[in-house]
């Protein structure tokens, strides 16, 4: 199975931007829908988005539409979250995480759905 490190948190002012990345090791990337979640503090984790094992049929959280773009390259094992127009809000810690599907292109928005974690990344928001 593939393992995942996550890279690019940070902090931001409010209205600023950042880019998340998940490195995946292993030759079998292309076997799993991939999403990204996050845990505030004294919250639980809660998806932000996901992205099918093809690359089709991204799917974003509501509080997420519209501001951040997940996207694939299966040739470099990577996933990133490119997050724009950041709120406070948007603090937490970020965690990839990959669902090994059959489907080409079915995403899930469960976390028990999913079989392999990143270790997380902060990414903090100021106002």
């Amino acid at each position: 199975q593939v393992q995942l490190v996550e890279s690019g948190g940070g902090l931001v002012q409010a209205g600023g931007s950042l880019r998340l990345s998940c490195a995946a090791s292993g030759s079998t990337f292309s076997s799993y829908a991939m999403g990204w979640f996050r845990q505030a503090p004294g919250r639980e984790r809660e998806f932000v988005a996901a992205i099918s094992r093809s690359g089709g049929k991204p799917y974003y959280a509501d509080s997420v539409k519209g501001r951040f773009t997940i996207s694939r390259d299966n040739a470099k094992n990577t996933v990133v979250l490119q997050m724009n127009s950041l709120k406070p809000e948007d603090t937490a810690v970020y965690y990839c995480a990959a669902d090994r599907t059959i489907s080409a292109i079915t995403v899930r928005t469960a976390a028990n759905s999913y079989d392999v974690w990143g270790q997380g990344t902060q990414v903090t928001v100021s106002s």
